[in-house]
Protein backbone atom coordinates (compact mmCIF):
# COMPACT_ATOMS: atom_id res chain seq x y z
CA UNK A 1 0.00 0.00 0.00
CA UNK A 2 3.40 2.31 0.15
CA UNK A 3 2.58 5.51 1.79
CA UNK A 4 -0.69 5.32 2.08
CA UNK A 5 -1.84 3.22 5.08
CA UNK A 6 -4.69 3.63 7.66
CA UNK A 7 -4.38 4.93 11.00
CA UNK A 8 -2.32 3.33 14.24
CA UNK A 9 -5.48 2.84 16.99
CA UNK A 10 -4.08 0.02 19.26
CA UNK A 11 -6.08 -2.14 21.45
CA UNK A 12 -9.77 -0.60 20.52
CA UNK A 13 -12.67 -2.03 22.22
CA UNK A 14 -14.97 0.59 20.02
CA UNK A 15 -14.85 1.67 16.66
CA UNK A 16 -15.02 5.40 15.96
CA UNK A 17 -14.91 5.37 11.92
CA UNK A 18 -13.45 9.19 11.66
CA UNK A 19 -10.09 7.95 13.06
CA UNK A 20 -9.77 6.38 9.88
CA UNK A 21 -10.40 9.92 7.29
CA UNK A 22 -6.57 11.00 6.78
CA UNK A 23 -5.09 13.39 3.93
CA UNK A 24 -2.53 12.87 1.69
CA UNK A 25 -0.64 15.99 -0.38
CA UNK A 26 0.10 14.38 -3.82
CA UNK A 27 0.45 15.84 -7.40
CA UNK A 28 -2.23 15.88 -10.23
CA UNK A 29 -1.52 16.99 -14.11
CA UNK A 30 -4.31 18.63 -15.40
CA UNK A 31 -5.13 18.10 -18.86
CA UNK A 32 -6.72 20.86 -21.08
CA UNK A 33 -7.64 19.36 -23.76
CA UNK A 34 -10.39 16.04 -22.87
CA UNK A 35 -9.46 13.31 -25.93
CA UNK A 36 -5.74 13.44 -24.50
CA UNK A 37 -6.44 11.99 -21.20
CA UNK A 38 -6.57 8.44 -22.28
CA UNK A 39 -3.06 9.28 -24.23
CA UNK A 40 -1.58 10.81 -21.45
CA UNK A 41 -2.92 8.27 -19.12
CA UNK A 42 -1.46 5.21 -20.53
CA UNK A 43 2.00 7.50 -21.13
CA UNK A 44 1.99 8.22 -17.52
CA UNK A 45 0.98 4.67 -16.64
CA UNK A 46 3.85 3.39 -18.85
CA UNK A 47 6.53 5.59 -17.65
CA UNK A 48 5.55 4.89 -13.59
CA UNK A 49 4.41 8.24 -12.53
CA UNK A 50 0.45 7.48 -12.75
CA UNK A 51 -1.07 6.83 -9.09
CA UNK A 52 -1.67 3.38 -8.57
CA UNK A 53 -3.88 2.50 -5.76
CA UNK A 54 -6.24 0.13 -5.11
CA UNK A 55 -9.98 1.27 -5.60
CA UNK A 56 -8.99 4.71 -6.54
CA UNK A 57 -9.11 6.17 -9.66
CA UNK A 58 -6.27 7.50 -10.89
CA UNK A 59 -9.12 10.48 -13.28
CA UNK A 60 -10.95 13.03 -11.43
CA UNK A 61 -12.51 16.11 -12.15
CA UNK A 62 -10.73 19.21 -12.23
CA UNK A 63 -10.81 20.79 -8.75
CA UNK A 64 -10.80 24.29 -9.78
CA UNK A 65 -14.79 24.59 -9.42
CA UNK A 66 -14.42 28.55 -9.94
CA UNK A 67 -12.98 28.25 -13.19
CA UNK A 68 -15.85 28.05 -15.85
CA UNK A 69 -13.24 26.39 -18.36
CA UNK A 70 -12.73 23.75 -15.54
CA UNK A 71 -16.02 22.39 -16.99
CA UNK A 72 -15.81 19.00 -17.60
CA UNK A 73 -11.89 19.17 -17.77
CA UNK A 74 -9.90 16.12 -15.97
CA UNK A 75 -6.73 15.15 -13.89
CA UNK A 76 -4.43 12.89 -13.74
CA UNK A 77 -3.18 11.49 -10.10
CA UNK A 78 0.33 11.15 -9.88
CA UNK A 79 3.06 8.94 -7.53
CA UNK A 80 4.25 10.28 -4.17
CA UNK A 81 7.07 11.96 -4.83
CA UNK A 82 6.27 13.86 -7.42
CA UNK A 83 5.59 17.66 -6.18
CA UNK A 84 3.85 20.27 -8.42
CA UNK A 85 6.25 23.34 -7.66
CA UNK A 86 9.55 21.28 -8.10
CA UNK A 87 10.00 20.52 -11.86
CA UNK A 88 13.57 17.99 -11.15
CA UNK A 89 10.70 16.02 -9.47
CA UNK A 90 9.22 15.33 -13.11
CA UNK A 91 9.14 12.47 -15.53
CA UNK A 92 9.81 13.12 -18.86
CA UNK A 93 6.22 12.74 -20.03
CA UNK A 94 5.07 15.36 -17.57
CA UNK A 95 8.25 17.59 -19.16
CA UNK A 96 6.95 17.73 -22.74
CA UNK A 97 3.41 17.64 -21.78
CA UNK A 98 4.20 21.02 -19.77
CA UNK A 99 6.58 22.55 -22.74
CA UNK A 100 3.45 21.89 -25.14
CA UNK A 101 1.17 23.33 -22.93
CA UNK A 102 -0.77 20.10 -22.74
CA UNK A 103 -0.53 19.79 -18.80
CA UNK A 104 0.24 21.55 -16.07
CA UNK A 105 0.80 20.49 -12.14
CA UNK A 106 -0.98 21.27 -9.51
CA UNK A 107 -1.43 20.12 -5.77
CA UNK A 108 -4.16 17.93 -4.97
CA UNK A 109 -5.16 16.65 -1.66
CA UNK A 110 -6.51 12.57 -1.52
CA UNK A 111 -9.01 12.18 0.65
CA UNK A 112 -9.25 8.23 2.25
CA UNK A 113 -12.35 7.79 4.73
CA UNK A 114 -13.91 4.66 7.01
CA UNK A 115 -15.05 3.61 3.65
CA UNK A 116 -12.19 3.15 1.25
CA UNK A 117 -10.17 0.66 4.18
CA UNK A 118 -10.82 -2.71 4.09
CA UNK A 119 -11.99 -4.76 6.75
CA UNK A 120 -8.87 -6.31 7.38
CA UNK A 121 -7.29 -2.98 7.14
CA UNK A 122 -9.48 -1.21 9.91
CA UNK A 123 -8.84 -4.76 12.31
CA UNK A 124 -5.31 -4.62 11.66
CA UNK A 125 -5.33 -0.62 12.91
CA UNK A 126 -7.81 -1.68 16.00
CA UNK A 127 -6.30 -4.62 17.23
CA UNK A 128 -2.79 -5.23 18.80
CA UNK A 129 -0.10 -6.02 16.87
CA UNK A 130 0.65 -9.69 18.16
CA UNK A 131 -3.09 -10.64 16.94
CA UNK A 132 -2.38 -9.56 13.41
CA UNK A 133 -1.27 -12.95 11.69
CA UNK A 134 -4.07 -14.55 13.67
CA UNK A 135 -7.05 -12.20 12.69
CA UNK A 136 -10.51 -13.67 11.92
CA UNK A 137 -10.76 -12.55 8.50
CA UNK A 138 -12.91 -15.75 8.13
CA UNK A 139 -16.59 -16.75 9.07
CA UNK A 140 -19.22 -19.13 7.95
CA UNK A 141 -22.32 -17.19 6.92
CA UNK A 142 -25.91 -18.00 6.30
CA UNK A 143 -28.35 -15.59 4.57
CA UNK A 144 -27.30 -12.33 6.47
CA UNK A 145 -25.96 -13.84 9.24
CA UNK A 146 -22.05 -14.04 9.67
CA UNK A 147 -21.31 -17.12 12.05
CA UNK A 148 -18.16 -16.08 14.29
CA UNK A 149 -16.22 -18.97 16.68
CA UNK A 150 -13.99 -16.78 18.21
CA UNK A 151 -10.87 -17.49 20.49
CA UNK A 152 -10.57 -16.13 23.57
CA UNK A 153 -7.94 -13.67 22.76
CA UNK A 154 -10.72 -11.78 20.64
CA UNK A 155 -13.36 -11.94 23.24
CA UNK A 156 -12.70 -8.08 24.14
CA UNK A 157 -12.86 -6.79 21.07
CA UNK A 158 -15.81 -9.14 19.78
CA UNK A 159 -17.68 -6.10 19.05
CA UNK A 160 -15.79 -4.08 16.85
CA UNK A 161 -15.00 -7.18 15.03
CA UNK A 162 -18.79 -7.35 14.40
CA UNK A 163 -19.51 -4.18 13.47
CA UNK A 164 -16.47 -4.18 11.48
CA UNK A 165 -17.65 -7.30 9.14
CA UNK A 166 -21.07 -5.56 9.03
CA UNK A 167 -20.29 -2.42 7.79
CA UNK A 168 -17.39 -4.27 5.28
CA UNK A 169 -19.90 -6.63 3.63
CA UNK A 170 -23.12 -5.15 2.40
CA UNK A 171 -25.05 -8.48 2.70
CA UNK A 172 -24.09 -9.26 6.38
CA UNK A 173 -26.46 -7.81 8.61
CA UNK A 174 -26.55 -9.57 12.05
CA UNK A 175 -23.50 -11.44 13.41
CA UNK A 176 -23.37 -14.07 16.15
CA UNK A 177 -20.45 -15.71 18.17
CA UNK A 178 -20.71 -18.94 19.38
CA UNK A 179 -20.87 -19.12 23.14
CA UNK A 180 -18.14 -22.11 24.17
CA UNK A 181 -18.85 -21.83 27.84
CA UNK A 182 -22.74 -22.44 28.00
CA UNK A 183 -22.40 -26.07 26.87
CA UNK A 184 -21.92 -28.20 23.53
CA UNK A 185 -23.48 -28.58 20.59
CA UNK A 186 -26.41 -30.53 20.25
CA UNK A 187 -27.13 -33.93 18.99
CA UNK A 188 -28.63 -31.90 16.15
CA UNK A 189 -25.47 -29.74 15.72
CA UNK A 190 -26.90 -26.40 17.24
CA UNK A 191 -25.15 -24.36 19.53
CA UNK A 192 -26.01 -21.19 21.63
CA UNK A 193 -24.97 -17.95 20.81
CA UNK A 194 -24.57 -14.30 21.45
CA UNK A 195 -25.44 -11.55 18.95
CA UNK A 196 -22.51 -9.34 18.38
CA UNK A 197 -23.93 -6.70 15.85
CA UNK A 198 -27.30 -6.45 14.24
CA UNK A 199 -31.25 -7.82 14.83
CA UNK A 200 -31.29 -10.71 16.60
CA UNK A 201 -32.95 -12.38 13.36
CA UNK A 202 -32.06 -15.80 12.67
CA UNK A 203 -34.36 -16.60 9.77
CA UNK A 204 -32.41 -16.85 6.62
CA UNK A 205 -32.47 -17.56 2.98
CA UNK A 206 -29.41 -19.07 1.00
CA UNK A 207 -29.03 -20.10 -2.47
CA UNK A 208 -26.86 -22.78 -3.64
CA UNK A 209 -26.56 -25.20 -6.59
CA UNK A 210 -29.18 -23.26 -7.86
CA UNK A 211 -31.70 -24.09 -4.85
CA UNK A 212 -33.34 -22.19 -2.61
CA UNK A 213 -33.16 -22.69 1.60
CA UNK A 214 -35.54 -20.62 4.06
CA UNK A 215 -34.60 -21.69 7.65
CA UNK A 216 -33.75 -20.44 11.07
CA UNK A 217 -30.21 -20.57 11.80
CA UNK A 218 -30.22 -21.16 15.62
CA UNK A 219 -32.77 -24.51 15.07
CA UNK A 220 -30.51 -26.31 12.18
CA UNK A 221 -27.27 -26.83 10.75
CA UNK A 222 -26.14 -25.01 8.14
CA UNK A 223 -22.14 -24.48 6.79
CA UNK A 224 -21.36 -22.63 3.83
CA UNK A 225 -18.16 -24.28 4.15
CA UNK A 226 -19.34 -27.00 2.78
CA UNK A 227 -20.42 -26.53 -1.10
CA UNK A 228 -17.57 -27.75 -2.59
CA UNK A 229 -18.09 -30.48 -0.58
CA UNK A 230 -22.06 -30.62 -1.41
CA UNK A 231 -20.99 -30.18 -5.62
CA UNK A 232 -18.94 -32.89 -5.31
CA UNK A 233 -21.03 -35.67 -3.79
CA UNK A 234 -24.14 -34.62 -6.06
CA UNK A 235 -21.71 -34.58 -8.94
CA UNK A 236 -21.35 -38.75 -8.34
CA UNK A 237 -24.91 -39.25 -9.04
CA UNK A 238 -26.34 -40.41 -11.74
CA UNK A 239 -30.40 -39.37 -12.80
CA UNK A 240 -32.77 -42.18 -12.00
CA UNK A 241 -30.69 -43.63 -9.14
CA UNK A 242 -31.68 -43.98 -5.92
CA UNK A 243 -29.75 -42.16 -2.89
CA UNK A 244 -30.24 -42.85 1.00
CA UNK A 245 -29.26 -39.10 3.03
CA UNK A 246 -29.05 -40.23 6.61
CA UNK A 247 -28.39 -37.02 7.60
CA UNK A 248 -29.87 -34.66 5.41
CA UNK A 249 -30.21 -31.36 7.49
CA UNK A 250 -32.10 -29.26 5.13
CA UNK A 251 -31.20 -30.62 1.86
CA UNK A 252 -28.36 -29.66 0.40
CA UNK A 253 -27.92 -33.00 -0.72
CA UNK A 254 -30.91 -34.56 -1.56
CA UNK A 255 -32.72 -31.18 -2.96
CA UNK A 256 -29.97 -30.92 -6.35
CA UNK A 257 -30.31 -34.39 -6.22
CA UNK A 258 -34.04 -34.32 -6.73
CA UNK A 259 -33.51 -31.51 -9.27
CA UNK A 260 -30.74 -33.56 -11.22
CA UNK A 261 -33.66 -36.24 -11.33
CA UNK A 262 -31.88 -38.57 -8.71
CA UNK A 263 -34.66 -40.29 -6.29
CA UNK A 264 -33.82 -39.45 -2.43
CA UNK A 265 -34.80 -41.03 0.78
CA UNK A 266 -34.07 -37.66 2.90
CA UNK A 267 -34.25 -38.34 6.62
CA UNK A 268 -32.87 -35.99 9.67
CA UNK A 269 -33.56 -36.93 13.23
CA UNK A 270 -34.13 -33.31 14.14
CA UNK A 271 -37.57 -32.14 13.89
CA UNK A 272 -36.76 -28.89 13.00
CA UNK A 273 -34.43 -29.71 9.98
CA UNK A 274 -37.03 -32.44 9.16
CA UNK A 275 -39.54 -29.28 8.82
CA UNK A 276 -37.41 -26.95 6.65
CA UNK A 277 -36.01 -29.96 4.71
CA UNK A 278 -39.93 -30.57 3.84
CA UNK A 279 -39.92 -26.96 2.71
CA UNK A 280 -36.96 -27.29 0.91
CA UNK A 281 -38.50 -29.71 -1.03
CA UNK A 282 -41.74 -27.96 -1.78
CA UNK A 283 -39.71 -24.82 -2.30
CA UNK A 284 -37.33 -26.17 -5.06
CA UNK A 285 -40.21 -28.74 -6.57
CA UNK A 286 -39.08 -31.78 -6.03
CA UNK A 287 -41.73 -33.27 -3.95
CA UNK A 288 -42.45 -36.88 -3.56
CA UNK A 289 -45.40 -38.06 -3.16
CA UNK A 290 -48.63 -37.17 -1.08
CA UNK A 291 -48.08 -39.97 1.93
CA UNK A 292 -51.76 -38.86 2.94
CA UNK A 293 -53.19 -39.52 -0.30
CA UNK A 294 -51.27 -42.62 -0.51
CA UNK A 295 -53.12 -44.01 2.00
CA UNK A 296 -56.45 -43.33 1.42
CA UNK A 297 -55.68 -45.03 -2.35
CA UNK A 298 -55.11 -48.02 -1.15
CA UNK A 299 -51.45 -48.16 -1.29
CA UNK A 300 -51.50 -46.08 -4.16
CA UNK A 301 -53.81 -48.04 -6.70
CA UNK A 302 -55.42 -45.44 -7.20
CA UNK A 303 -52.88 -43.46 -8.15
CA UNK A 304 -51.71 -45.98 -10.69
CA UNK A 305 -48.41 -46.41 -8.40
CA UNK A 306 -46.47 -43.13 -9.52
CA UNK A 307 -45.13 -40.16 -7.87
CA UNK A 308 -44.51 -36.29 -8.71
CA UNK A 309 -41.26 -36.34 -8.21
CA UNK A 310 -37.83 -37.21 -6.43
CA UNK A 311 -37.06 -36.46 -2.79
CA UNK A 312 -38.89 -37.88 -0.22
CA UNK A 313 -38.39 -36.63 3.31
CA UNK A 314 -38.40 -38.59 6.84
CA UNK A 315 -38.19 -38.04 10.37
CA UNK A 316 -36.15 -40.74 11.68
CA UNK A 317 -32.89 -41.82 13.73
CA UNK A 318 -29.99 -42.47 11.19
CA UNK A 319 -29.45 -45.56 12.13
CA UNK A 320 -32.62 -47.63 11.79
CA UNK A 321 -33.85 -45.56 9.12
CA UNK A 322 -30.45 -46.95 6.67
CA UNK A 323 -32.04 -50.24 6.71
CA UNK A 324 -35.67 -48.69 6.63
CA UNK A 325 -34.64 -46.78 3.86
CA UNK A 326 -33.40 -49.98 1.58
CA UNK A 327 -36.67 -52.05 2.59
CA UNK A 328 -38.45 -49.15 1.32
CA UNK A 329 -36.86 -48.26 -1.71
CA UNK A 330 -37.24 -52.28 -2.85
CA UNK A 331 -41.03 -52.15 -1.89
CA UNK A 332 -41.47 -49.10 -3.92
CA UNK A 333 -39.95 -50.60 -6.96
CA UNK A 334 -41.95 -53.79 -6.96
CA UNK A 335 -44.99 -51.40 -6.76
CA UNK A 336 -44.06 -49.41 -9.59
CA UNK A 337 -43.38 -46.54 -8.34
CA UNK A 338 -41.95 -44.44 -10.56
CA UNK A 339 -41.46 -40.29 -11.50
CA UNK A 340 -44.31 -38.98 -14.02
CA UNK A 341 -42.49 -36.26 -16.10
CA UNK A 342 -44.55 -33.96 -18.40
CA UNK A 343 -42.13 -33.61 -21.58
CA UNK A 344 -42.29 -29.87 -23.77
CA UNK A 345 -44.03 -30.53 -27.04
CA UNK A 346 -41.43 -29.78 -30.23
CA UNK A 347 -41.55 -27.14 -31.76
CA UNK A 348 -43.68 -27.02 -35.11
CA UNK A 349 -44.80 -24.99 -38.00
CA UNK A 350 -47.85 -22.74 -37.30
CA UNK A 351 -50.12 -24.38 -39.56
CA UNK A 352 -48.96 -27.64 -38.10
CA UNK A 353 -48.60 -27.49 -34.21
CA UNK A 354 -46.87 -30.51 -32.56
CA UNK A 355 -49.15 -32.39 -30.03
CA UNK A 356 -48.06 -33.12 -26.37
CA UNK A 357 -45.88 -36.01 -26.09
CA UNK A 358 -46.70 -38.58 -23.63
CA UNK A 359 -45.38 -38.12 -20.23
CA UNK A 360 -42.25 -39.75 -19.28
CA UNK A 361 -42.18 -42.39 -16.87
CA UNK A 362 -38.76 -43.29 -14.67
CA UNK A 363 -39.30 -46.26 -12.22
CA UNK A 364 -37.86 -46.37 -8.68
CA UNK A 365 -35.15 -49.25 -9.22
CA UNK A 366 -35.21 -51.68 -6.50
CA UNK A 367 -31.76 -50.98 -4.78
CA UNK A 368 -29.93 -47.65 -3.39
CA UNK A 369 -26.62 -46.66 -5.42
CA UNK A 370 -25.43 -44.24 -2.21
CA UNK A 371 -26.03 -43.53 1.26
CA UNK A 372 -24.95 -40.08 2.49
CA UNK A 373 -23.95 -39.45 5.88
CA UNK A 374 -22.49 -36.12 7.10
CA UNK A 375 -22.54 -36.49 10.55
CA UNK A 376 -18.65 -35.96 10.81
CA UNK A 377 -18.47 -36.29 14.42
CA UNK A 378 -20.07 -39.17 14.94
CA UNK A 379 -21.55 -41.08 11.74
CA UNK A 380 -18.69 -43.69 11.71
CA UNK A 381 -20.22 -45.31 14.66
CA UNK A 382 -23.22 -45.43 12.18
CA UNK A 383 -21.87 -47.87 10.40
CA UNK A 384 -23.02 -51.56 12.08
CA UNK A 385 -26.18 -50.82 10.61
CA UNK A 386 -24.86 -51.73 6.70
CA UNK A 387 -24.90 -55.24 8.64
CA UNK A 388 -27.71 -57.47 7.08
CA UNK A 389 -28.74 -54.01 4.58
CA UNK A 390 -29.60 -56.65 1.82
CA UNK A 391 -30.19 -60.39 3.85
CA UNK A 392 -31.50 -62.63 1.38
CA UNK A 393 -31.62 -60.41 -1.47
CA UNK A 394 -27.96 -61.28 -3.02
CA UNK A 395 -30.10 -62.05 -6.28
CA UNK A 396 -30.45 -58.05 -6.52
CA UNK A 397 -26.84 -57.89 -7.66
CA UNK A 398 -23.59 -58.94 -9.06
CA UNK A 399 -23.14 -61.18 -10.47
CA UNK A 400 -26.64 -61.90 -10.72
CA UNK A 401 -27.44 -58.58 -12.38
CA UNK A 402 -25.14 -56.10 -13.05
CA UNK A 403 -25.82 -53.67 -10.27
CA UNK A 404 -23.44 -53.23 -7.88
CA UNK A 405 -23.83 -52.82 -4.03
CA UNK A 406 -24.02 -49.42 -2.83
CA UNK A 407 -21.78 -47.00 -1.94
CA UNK A 408 -21.73 -45.77 1.34
CA UNK A 409 -19.98 -41.97 1.37
CA UNK A 410 -19.20 -41.24 5.31
CA UNK A 411 -17.89 -38.14 6.62
CA UNK A 412 -15.84 -37.97 9.50
CA UNK A 413 -13.02 -35.63 11.62
CA UNK A 414 -9.61 -37.05 11.99
CA UNK A 415 -6.45 -35.55 12.94
CA UNK A 416 -4.73 -32.97 10.69
CA UNK A 417 -1.17 -34.58 9.01
CA UNK A 418 0.13 -33.75 5.97
CA UNK A 419 0.92 -37.88 5.88
CA UNK A 420 -1.76 -40.90 5.39
CA UNK A 421 -2.13 -40.79 8.99
CA UNK A 422 -5.66 -39.70 9.57
CA UNK A 423 -6.40 -41.53 6.44
CA UNK A 424 -5.16 -44.99 8.03
CA UNK A 425 -6.72 -44.39 11.08
CA UNK A 426 -10.23 -43.63 9.48
CA UNK A 427 -9.95 -47.10 7.70
CA UNK A 428 -8.85 -48.97 11.09
CA UNK A 429 -12.05 -46.89 12.56
CA UNK A 430 -14.15 -48.27 9.83
CA UNK A 431 -12.74 -51.67 10.52
CA UNK A 432 -13.65 -51.62 13.57
CA UNK A 433 -17.42 -50.46 13.22
CA UNK A 434 -17.93 -53.21 10.30
CA UNK A 435 -15.82 -55.79 11.53
CA UNK A 436 -14.01 -56.23 7.72
CA UNK A 437 -10.87 -55.50 7.30
CA UNK A 438 -10.65 -52.19 5.32
CA UNK A 439 -7.80 -50.86 3.43
CA UNK A 440 -6.64 -47.37 2.12
CA UNK A 441 -7.41 -47.07 -1.70
CA UNK A 442 -9.71 -47.25 -4.64
CA UNK A 443 -13.43 -47.32 -3.47
CA UNK A 444 -14.09 -49.55 -6.71
CA UNK A 445 -12.18 -51.96 -5.54
CA UNK A 446 -13.42 -54.89 -2.89
CA UNK A 447 -12.44 -54.17 1.13
CA UNK A 448 -10.76 -50.49 -0.24
CA UNK A 449 -11.39 -47.24 1.07
CA UNK A 450 -11.25 -43.89 -0.58
CA UNK A 451 -10.82 -40.80 1.93
CA UNK A 452 -10.95 -37.36 0.38
CA UNK A 453 -9.82 -34.28 2.64
CA UNK A 454 -13.00 -31.99 2.71
CA UNK A 455 -11.43 -29.01 4.86
CA UNK A 456 -9.05 -27.93 7.78
CA UNK A 457 -11.89 -27.20 10.89
CA UNK A 458 -8.78 -26.60 13.55
CA UNK A 459 -5.22 -25.78 14.07
CA UNK A 460 -5.05 -29.76 14.38
CA UNK A 461 -8.13 -31.26 13.32
CA UNK A 462 -9.86 -31.68 9.59
CA UNK A 463 -12.81 -33.31 8.23
CA UNK A 464 -12.57 -35.80 5.80
CA UNK A 465 -15.49 -37.85 3.40
CA UNK A 466 -14.43 -41.35 3.31
CA UNK A 467 -15.77 -44.01 0.19
CA UNK A 468 -16.60 -47.53 -0.28
CA UNK A 469 -18.62 -50.41 -1.26
CA UNK A 470 -20.45 -51.63 0.79
CA UNK A 471 -18.85 -55.40 1.21
CA UNK A 472 -20.77 -58.72 0.35
CA UNK A 473 -19.76 -60.19 4.05
CA UNK A 474 -21.52 -57.42 5.45
CA UNK A 475 -24.63 -56.40 3.16
CA UNK A 476 -25.96 -60.13 3.12
CA UNK A 477 -24.89 -61.22 6.87
CA UNK A 478 -28.00 -61.74 8.82
CA UNK A 479 -29.73 -58.86 10.48
CA UNK A 480 -29.16 -58.22 14.07
CA UNK A 481 -31.04 -55.88 16.25
CA UNK A 482 -29.07 -52.68 16.29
Amino acid sequence: MGVFRPPIIRNASVLNRALFSKRYDIAAARVYDIKKVSEYRKSLEKSGDLLRQERVSSIVDDPAKDDPAAKGRKCLLLRPGISATAPTSWGEVIRQGAEKNELSLLPYTLELDYDYWTARDVLQSLLPEEFHDDIQSSFNTAGHVAHLNLRSHFLPYKHVLAQVLVDKNPAIKTVINKIDNVGTESEFRTFAYEVLAGPDDLNVEVREHNCTFKFDYSKVYWNSKLEGEHTRIVKSFQPGEVVCDAMAGIGPFAVPAGKKGVFVWANDMNPESFHYLQDSITRNKVRGPDLKQWLLTDGGTNLGCKVQQYVRPFNDDGRTFIRKAADSVLAASRKGERAVIQQKPKKGSRSKPQANPPPLEIPVPPTISHFVMNLPASAITFLPSYKGLYAGEEALFTPHTSTKLPLVHVHCFAVKSDDDTPKLDICERITEQLGIEMRLGDAEKDKEVFVHHVRNVAPAKSMFCATFRIPPEVAFAPREQL
